[in-house]
């Protein structure tokens, strides 16, 4: 089967966790939610940053454009907590739509991209890919670890409980 119907549901997922965390995290004081709290990126705010550097900043641009920005991995793209959720959500939406426009000749190749010094890369589609949506997988999952620890209430983000539910909302 062609890896764009399994990145198409990743990519719902991915929207769909989202939208869920950042509900999660709306309510949390401004204390908890720039609070060091041992994350690779510090604190909530630091790693949701993060995500909207590496995912949507970085390598959504890399996909769409074939070039890489000049940003930090670390870079606090977006200071203000309330633009910071939406330009969230933002990001998450466009990737499906992106997944959609690609061919299937696409998916059996590289991803090529231009660095910031001008050099050329060229990774393996897929499994660059697949690294995306792990990666956010993997810092929501740290901003849960977070919430826990914080003693705030943790949404469901669990992939296997997305399908089924998609599955129940598909079946008549």
């Amino acid at each position: 089967m062609n890896p764009a119907h399994y990145f198409s549901q990743l990519a719902r997922y991915n929207q769909w966790a989202t939208d869920r965390l950042l509900d999660a995290v709306a309510v949390v004081s401004d204390e908890d939610y720039r609070r060091d709290v041992g994350l690779f990126f510090r604190s909530i705010h630091g790693t949701l940053n993060h995500l909207l550097v590496g995912e949507h900043l970085l390598w959504f641009v890399r996909f769409d454009e074939g070039r890489s920005p000049g940003l930090a991995l670390d870079a606090e793209a977006e200071p203000d907590r309330l633009q910071l959720a939406p330009r969230l959500r933002e990001g998450t939406a466009r990737w499906a739509p992106l997944l959609a426009t690609w061919p299937a000749e696409r998916w059996e190749g590289d991803l090529a991209y231009t660095t910031t010094k001008g050099e050329a890369v060229s990774m393996p589609f897929v499994a660059t890919l697949a690294h995306v949506f792990n990666h956010s997988t993997h810092h929501r999952g740290q901003i849960t670890a977070a919430l826990t620890a914080l003693g705030h209430v943790c949404p469901v983000l669990d992939l296997i409980y997305f399908l089924r539910a998609e599955q129940a909302a598909a079946t008549p």
